[in-house]
C-alpha cells in the first residue's frame, strides 16, 4: 500500500510541478496570496475534497477535508504559500502547497484500509504576520490529531525545536527642551531608551544560554540640539522555552520601569505577535525520516538543533506536529537567499515537491494503519508539554 502511495505521487508529478512553478512565478506576500490559495483549493476540489475558503478569519486561508469511514485518526496537512515582498519565493514556500495537495490526493485515492479523516489547512503569512496564530485564535487545528508540514531545505531532516519570541514596540515619553539654553527643563525619552539598552546588556549575563534579546531604535526623537520628548525602539526576546521566556519578559518590563524612573519619563508599548516554542515529538520526527529513507530522499541529515521562530511553533505547542525539510539546494545554503530563489524552478525543487508528498503520505499511512504509533506520539507530546509547563 505504501509503495502504491509513492507511485501515485509520481503519476501526478507534472501537475504538482506546474502548481509549484505557477505559485513561484506569481509571488504574493502575507494575507494577499489569492492566486496561490485558489490554485490549491481548485486542485483539492477537483479531487473530491470539501473546501472552505476564508477560514480562521483570514481571506487567503482555507480548509479542505476528506473522510474515509466514520472514525479513525484525523491527520492534518498544513501548507504555506506566501513570498517575501520585493524578493519573491526566497524561502521555498511555493513548494509546500503542491507537496501537501499531492500527499492529500494520494492518500485519498490509495488508502482504503482503516478509517481516517484528512484535513488540509492553507495557512497564510508565515513570513510576516504569523497567520497560523490568527487561525489558532479562531479555533482552527482543533479538529486534527497531528499536524504535518513540508519545507524546502539544504538537507532532508526534521527540527528538534524552534525559538519562542515576543516583541514589543516601546515609546518613552519625556519633556522637550532646548538642549543648550534650558537642558534642565528637559526629560529625555532617548536617555530612557539608552538606559534600557544598557540594562538589557547587563541582563544577558543572567539568563539561560539560549536566550536572545534584540533591539533597535526606530525613532530617536529629533535633532541633537533638542531634548527629545519621544523616542521609540523595538525589542524582541527569544528562547527555546516559552515558559522560561515569560519570566525573562517580566524582568524586561522591570528594566523599562527602571529606565522611566531614572529619567522621570513614562512609556507606552505595543505588543507584537507572540511565537511559541515547539514541543518536539521525536516519534513523529522518526516516522517522517523513516519515510524519507524509504523514498531515497537526498542529503538526509540528523535533526536541526538551531532554528529561529515560526508560527508553526504555536501549532506544535498546542498539538503534536512535525515538518519534513527536503533538500533542494546545496548543503549550507541559507534560506531567504538568492540561491534559494535561483533554485525555485529547478529539477531539484520539483523533486523536493514529489519527495515531500511521498514522505507525508507515507507518514499518514503509518499513523492510520498503526494505532500504537499515534498513541506513542500523543503520549510523548503530553509528557513533554506537561514537563514544559512545570519547569518554571
Amino acid at each position: 500500500m505504501k509503495n502504491a502511495l509513492f507511485r501515485y505521487v509520481e503519476t501526478i508529478r507534472p501537475e504538482l510541478e506546474d502548481l509549484s512553478d505557477r505559485i513561484f512565478d506569481h509571488p504574493e506576500h502575507g494575507y494577499e496570496e489569492r492566486q496561490a490559495a485558489d490554485l490549491l483549493c481548485r486542485y483539492l476540489d477537483t479531487h473530491g475534497f470539501t473546501v472552505e475558503h476564508g477560514v480562521g478569519g483570514l481571506e487567503t486561508a482555507f480548509r479542505a477535508e476528506y473522510a474515509h469511514g466514520q472514525s479513525g485518526p484525523s491527520i492534518g496537512l498544513l501548507c504555506e504559500y506566501d513570498a517575501i515582498e520585493g524578493f519573491g519565493h526566497v524561502c521555498g514556500h511555493h513548494m509546500q502547497g503542491p507537496a501537501i495537495v499531492g500527499a492529500a490526493v494520494a492518500i485519498k485515492e490509495k488508502m482504503k484500509g482503516n478509517p481516517y479523516r484528512l484535513v488540509v489547512y492553507g495557512t497564510p503569512a508565515e513570513e510576516t504576520g504569523g497567520g497560523k496564530i490568527d487561525m489558532l485564535e479562531h479555533g482552527c487545528f482543533q479538529d486534527i490529531d497531528v499536524a504535518l508540514m513540508m519545507h524546502g531545505s539544504p538537507t532532508t531532516t526534521t527540527d528538534i525545536k524552534c525559538m519562542a519570541m515576543s516583541s514589543y514596540t516601546v515609546t518613552f515619553h519625556g519633556t522637550s527642551a532646548h538642549a543648550a539654553i534650558a537642558p534642565e527643563r528637559g526629560r529625555s525619552a532617548f536617555d530612557a531608551l539608552l538606559l534600557s539598552f544598557q540594562a538589557v546588556e547587563f541582563l544577558r549575563e543572567h539568563v539561560l544560554d539560549d536566550t536572545r534579546i534584540h533591539y533597535t531604535v526606530t525613532d530617536a526623537g529629533g535633532p541633537e540640539n533638542v531634548v527629545p520628548c519621544e523616542a521609540t525602539a523595538v525589542f524582541a526576546l527569544r528562547s527555546y522555552d516559552r515558559q522560561y521566556l515569560d519570566t525573562v519578559i517580566e524582568r524586561f518590563f522591570k528594566i523599562l520601569d527602571g529606565a522611566a524612573s531614572m529619567t522621570q519619563t513614562t512609556y507606552t508599548f505595543e505588543t507584537g505577535r507572540a511565537f511559541d516554542s515547539k514541543i518536539p515529538v521525536i516519534a513523529l520526527n522518526d516516522a517522517l525520516m523513516d519515510n524519507a529513507r524509504a523514498v531515497n530522499a537526498p542529503c538526509i541529515r540528523p535533526p536541526r538543533e538551531k532554528t529561529g521562530s515560526t508560527d508553526f511553533g504555536n501549532v506544535m505547542y498546542t498539538l503534536p506536529g512535525s515538518c519534513i525539510r527536503v533538500a533542494f539546494v546545496p548543503e549550507g545554503t541559507s534560506s531567504h537567499s538568492q540561491e534559494f530563489f535561483d533554485a525555485g524552478k529547478s529539477r531539484a525543487a520539483h523533486d523536493a515537491v514529489v519527495f515531500g508528498a511521498q514522505i507525508l503520505a507515507g507518514a499518514a499511512y503509518d499513523l492510520v494503519e498503526d494505532p500504537s504509533l499515534l498513541r506513542a506520539v500523543q503520549e510523548e507530546f503530553a509528557a513533554k508539554k506537561g514537563a514544559a509547563c512545570a519547569r518554571v
